[in-house]
């Protein structure tokens, strides 16, 4: 039972070193085929060993029998946590995909407010929502607008200003 704790222990032991020097051990895996798409990473193979481990011993140590039976018991649950461990990591990994990073031209049509005054023909502050997140442009308008006024987005001038107009209720 010594031997099955200690390779749980061991695996616990790699899992958390994986984690303090994030990506600093992965190249151990490297030349024994860890390009296998994730497959050898080390937080499979942590997660392998300590299953394999805490479940061989618990085997052993409950149903009384011998070392082969508790080995098969702790492979199989060893690769069942390692295979959950390596579709998680390509889950994170891969994120969603579909959603395209926000450019400043799909400012145009939505609604901020006005954070600077903007007088006529001249540069004023707009605060904007681009992604849910507050930018603050520098904006132009056609007419002078206040403090306070909501605005709707008529073009991009650039990566830092845009074309506003005051909206109409």
């Amino acid at each position: 039972m010594g031997w099955f704790l200690g390779l749980g222990i061991a695996g616990l032991v790699l899992l958390v070193l994986s984690l303090l020097f994030d990506g600093v051990l992965e190249g151990v895996l490297d030349g024994l085929g860890g390009g296998l798409d994730g497959l050898l990473s080390l937080p499979v193979v942590a997660g392998f060993v300590s299953t394999l481990g805490f479940t061989g011993a618990i085997v052993l140590g409950t149903a009384g029998t011998g070392a082969g039976v508790a080995t098969g018991a702790g492979v199989a649950a060893g690769a069942v946590v390692g295979w959950v461990v390596w579709r998680f990591s390509r889950m994170l990994l891969r994120g969603d995909g579909t959603v395209p990073a926000p450019r400043g031209e799909d400012l145009t049509g939505t609604s901020g407010t006005v954070v600077t005054p903007i007088p006529a023909d001249g540069y004023g502050e707009v605060l904007l929502y681009l992604a849910d997140q507050p930018v603050k442009y520098a904006a132009k308008a056609a007419t002078p607008l206040t403090r306070g006024t909501e605005v709707w987005v008529e073009s991009v001038l650039s990566p830092t200003s845009v074309a506003v107009r005051p909206v109409e209720r």
